[in-house]
């Protein structure tokens, strides 16, 4: 048996690519996905997807050139996931929740090659690229660092803005239907590039395998045993490990994408309505949106809708109310290292004879390894030893399977920090309960989950140290009753030269911050006090800061009020709404 080889005919690489070839043929004139009034056939999604790939190719984008997208979910950023690895490239959407700094970061560090930006996100994007080309002119980063920019106008109502002369639907116009997509010889090449802050908020890229993002879509396809045909809505950023590769499982069971440019409960509640959406993902953040939507914003259920939630850990009594109206929920775990969700909270049926709290509190847990991963195990991170399994042991969640990601980019310091013995540790402290499934019992301990969106108290108090008044400044997180979670800073303030140090407010504060931080980032209670809780060795001791945080109330000073990022005539369609844009996932 050793004898027979592989041959053409018995193996190719696995690449989700190939969910899109299939479509086309098995599906060509179903509804492949819906923007407003705007609607494509998979047959016309995948001659666009052509398109773009052939003009890619002729701007000389070749085999591992990076090419990043700044836009929320429109058909754009859905077509980009099989076009760009379609001509060879990697794909790295970037989380339209950053500040210009972060962004530029991103796109020096990613060398892109061609940067799409969304018309809505043009001003955002050019003070992204001024940074960039100062960056250069201090040759921080070399003069291939800055990309071509197209941008991406809306394609249901365009507004005519413009930053540069290309546009994303003249290269689709201007392209060849018949363009034969680069064929992936390896499947361990790169497919995509996602950035996330992990634990220090360092911007790291994760690289992404075209066999990882193939097996991790078919494994979450089976665990949340998604049928054919479905209507999904994007209720979840395609920027989060693209879109937990659901991007590429709508196309390979032959759905249709329901694409919405804001996540507010009137889009939401009004596409589920219109286009009988049967699938969602979300943070538990949006379950919030849901529940508090007015009445002229709430359309009843016509059919159950399916949520994959994941992001932080939903409170058991929020997932009773998501399902009274209608909502089934399965809760997952994940994280951007793990292509996504890795753990599923799969449902069992002597569950159901349970009282509706205590299935609540079983949903809530993060479960057991999707397929994809080859072991999950919580251990103590030191002796390597697995702890019991009695649901109150902790120690460190570690993962391994096809599903982890490569490594991160230019980072072999980090990828090794990352992998050790044979495992990938997520800093992420948990416990496995005796039927084998896992819930966390706390993040790391200087991560504030907020929404979903990773927070680095590191970065906050680097913040806040430059303060010419700050002396000293500690972050943790605070109970927050819409985003989970929010940062708590505790300061205490220098002396001015009267020997006071009472002439400095905690509005002060937090408008430093918010020239100096992304908005989700800006501390929503600063507490000055006259000294932080020491140990012996002088460090600060946190947990006590932690308790004192859960019995403060939240600042009023912080506003609510949201801009719009350009000065363009809306959409009919967003006027119902302030525009709020979706929520960030980083952790999944």
């Amino acid at each position: 048996m050793d004898r027979l080889p592989k041959s053409a005919a018995n193996y190719t690489a696995l690449t989700p690519i190939n969910f899109l070839t299939r479509a086309a043929v098995a599906y060509a004139r179903k509804t492949s996905l819906i923007y407003e009034s705007t609607r494509f056939t998979w047959q016309q999604t995948y001659e666009r997807c052509c398109r773009l790939a052939s003009s890619l190719h002729r701007l000389n984008v070749a085999k591992n050139d990076v090419v990043s997208v700044l836009a929320p979910n429109i058909p754009a950023m859905y077509e980009m996931h099989f076009a760009v690895p379609m001509c060879g490239a990697v794909l790295n959407t970037i989380n339209t929740r950053l500040d210009a700094h972060n962004i530029a970061t991103i796109l020096g560090h990613s060398e892109a090659k061609v940067f799409f930006v969304d018309y809505q996100y043009v001003p955002l994007a050019r003070e992204a690229l001024l940074l960039l080309m100062a960056q250069h002119k201090e040759k921080l980063v070399a003069e291939s660092s800055i990309p071509l920019v197209i941008v991406i106008d809306d394609i249901d109502t365009p507004t005519g803005v413009r930053l540069g002369e290309l546009e994303y639907e003249q290269l689709v116009a201007n392209g060849n239907p018949g363009y034969a997509p680069v064929e992936v010889e390896d499947e361990w090449d790169p497919i995509a590039l996602n950035y996330t802050s992990g634990t220090t908020s360092a911007p790291k890229g994760v690289v992404y395998s075209h066999r990882g993002a193939y097996l991790s879509t078919l494994s979450l396809l089976l665990g949340w045993e998604m049928g054919g045909e479905p209507v999904y809505l994007w209720s979840l950023p395609m920027f989060h490990c693209n879109g937990w590769t659901f991007t590429w499982g709508v196309a390979a069971r032959g759905g249709t994408s329901v694409c919405i440019r804001n996540t507010t409960a009137y889009d939401m509640y009004r596409n589920i309505a219109l286009h009988n959406v049967t699938h969602m993902c979300c943070a538990p953040i949006v379950f919030n949106i849901l529940l508090e939507a007015k009445e002229n914003e709430r359309q009843r259920l016509k059919t159950p809708v399916q949520i994959l939630t994941g992001g932080a850990p939903p409170p058991a009594p929020l997932l009773e109310k998501i399902e009274a109206l209608g909502f089934h929920v399965v809760h997952a775990y994940g994280l951007t290292e793990a292509t996504g969700p890795a753990l599923v909270c799969e449902w069992q049926a002597e569950w159901n004879r349970l009282p509706r709290d205590h299935q609540a509190k079983l949903k809530a847990r993060q479960g057991i390894s999707i397929l994809t991963l080859a072991d999950v195990d919580v251990k103590n991170p030191d002796t390597m030893a697995s702890v019991l399994r009695d649901g109150k042991s902790m120690g460190e969640i570690v993962l391994r399977g096809s599903s982890i990601m490569k490594g991160y980019f230019k980072d072999p310091e980090a990828t090794s920090k990352a992998f050790k013995n044979g495992w990938f540790f997520t800093g992420d402290v948990g416990v496995i309960h005796p039927d084998g499934y896992l819930e966390i019992k706390d993040r790391s301990k200087d991560v504030i989950i907020s929404g979903g969106e990773n927070i680095s108290s590191v970065e906050v108090e680097s913040i806040l140290y430059r303060h010419p008044r700050v002396l000293e400044a500690a972050v943790v997180a605070m109970p927050h009753p819409k985003w989970g979670e929010s940062p708590c800073a505790f300061i205490t303030i220098k002396k001015n030269q009267t020997g006071q140090n009472d002439d400095v407010s905690e509005d002060d504060i937090i408008q430093h911050c918010r020239k100096n931080l992304s908005r989700y980032m800006i501390p929503k209670k600063v507490e000055i006090m006259e000294q932080l809780p020491k140990t012996s060795t002088g460090k600060i001791q946190k947990f006590e800061l932690r308790t004192l945080a859960k019995t403060l109330v939240i600042s009023e000073k912080i506003s609510n009020k949201k801009s719009t990022p350009v000065n363009v005539e809306q959409p009919k369609y967003l006027a119902h709404q302030p525009h709020e844009q979706i929520l960030a996932l980083s952790r999944l």
